[in-house]
């Protein structure tokens, strides 16, 4: 099946199988190989019993999937929300797999996830599910194995309580367990900014591909999360125009460009940017079609897709969230040569500088901002230029060029290993 033909809307599992196949085709592989690195290494269902504040005991889903061992720990993020499935959780583990890959570092790929409603739960309800939660999965993570990071509606502390669950069962304090925590328990500078500043980074590649310079470029942020408020203030720093933000709620346009630090400072009185008086309230999904130079997707899954797709009206698309364009849109896109800069590229940022913290706390040594976000860079700016060269080579876009590299590094992989048996 190739892109092209696949006409209804997929899940997150099913986008990732397409485009998987499709590389897989084109780079000619062992049917048994290909089968092989389709499949998650394990998936890890858990139900997890807490009282809640009221005394009711209430029992909350959990999951766990490990897709692939074979180029290092598993790594990838947990998140809680009412919508987690296992499907999405499956397809997010093997795009983490792609993703490491595609940025060359020695982790695969995983994700978790707990269902539930943060904003109806108190901080101690959390505490309780994230640590029984860990507690589940114990026996399959820790540093040589699986390494947790945030995700959607998870933080630093979230990774504080996961940390110290599993050392207080190790009997030991075990640093490297999870990545993305607070700097004194472990954590590294630069990671709150990491996923944004790599955004930024592979814009600019971009940029000097069509000859532009920042100050002329308009750019539209979709989610204004930690990603989106990130790359916002980074790329308003360094030059860029922001002329659209727009949050889970709604959006602020102005084309003459919004005061990034004032809706910064706006956002943490507010929570949400509407009402901010630097600009036009606009809708969270209209923003995605407005005129400009640059989009910047950072919110959830498939906000681009065939309904939308023929309206997006920017020249260059940086994915900061996962899998925010659905295969169909993707063939829409790129007859419109809409120049695709794709999620597991472009949001790569973030789990680098986690194989930055893991490495630090492995070491017991830690780096300066500076080094970490040089390192950064270096490494983006790679595989940028990896994955471009690599879709040039083979006549690909950028997605499946990012796919074929990935596959076929983890692909050498398993072949220099071998299959125990």
């Amino acid at each position: 099946m190739s892109i092209v033909e696949t006409e209804k809307e997929l899940s997150v599992y099913e986008s990732m199988a397409a485009r998987f196949d499709v590389a897989a085709q084109k780079l000619g592989l062992d049917e048994g190989l290909v089968k092989y690195m389709r499949a998650p290494n394990r998936e890890i269902i858990v139900h997890i019993p807490v009282h809640m504040d009221s005394g009711k005991l209430e029992v909350f889903d959990g999951f766990r999937v490990q897709h692939s061992i074979a180029r290092g720990p598993c790594k990838g993020g947990v998140r809680f929300s009412p919508t987690v499935t296992l499907d999405e959780i499956r397809g997010l583990a093997a795009e983490m797999t792609w993703k490491c890959a595609v940025v060359n570092i020695p982790f695969g790929g995983a994700k978790g996830g707990v269902v539930c409603d943060p904003q109806m739960l108190s901080s101690g309800e959390l505490e309780r599910i994230t640590r029984r939660y860990t507690a589940e999965i114990l026996d399959y993570i820790g540093p040589e194995r699986d390494v947790p990071a945030p995700d959607m509606n998870t933080n630093e502390q979230t990774m504080a309580w996961i940390m110290d669950t599993y050392s207080m069962h190790m009997r030991h304090t075990v640093t490297a367990i999870v990545t993305g925590k607070p700097y004194d328990l472990g954590g590294s500078r630069g990671r709150p900014e990491a996923t944004g500043r790599g955004c930024m980074i592979v814009c600019d590649q971009a940029l000097k591909r069509f000859g532009r310079e920042r100050s002329a470029t308009r750019v539209v942020v979709q989610g204004f999360g930690n990603v989106g408020s990130q790359a916002s203030r980074l790329m308003h720093e360094a030059g860029y125009k922001i002329i659209g933000v727009a949050d889970i709620k709604s959006g602020v346009f102005n084309t003459k460009g919004l005061d990034i630090p004032k809706l910064l400072e706006y956002t943490r009185e507010h929570k949400f940017v509407e009402g901010f008086p630097g600009g036009e309230r606009i809708g969270k999904m209209e923003i995605l079609e407005q005129d400009c130079d640059v989009l910047l997707p950072a919110a959830t899954e498939s906000v681009i897709n065939s309904k939308n797709a023929d309206r997006i009206r920017a020249r260059i698309l940086v994915e900061g969230a996962n899998s925010p364009t659905t295969p169909p849109a993707d063939a829409i896109l790129f007859d419109r040569g809409v120049f695709v800069v794709p999620d597991i590229l472009a949001n790569a940022g973030g789990v680098t500088v986690s194989y930055f913290e893991w490495v630090q706390d492995r070491q017991g040594y830690f780096w300066p901002e500076g080094m970490v976000n040089e390192r950064l860079k270096h490494i983006q700016v790679s595989a940028f230029n990896d994955v471009v060269g690599y879709g040039e080579k083979h006549n690909v876009n950028n997605r499946i060029a990012a796919y074929m590299l990935a596959i076929d590094r983890v692909a050498l992989t398993l072949k220099l290993r071998g299959i125990y048996a």
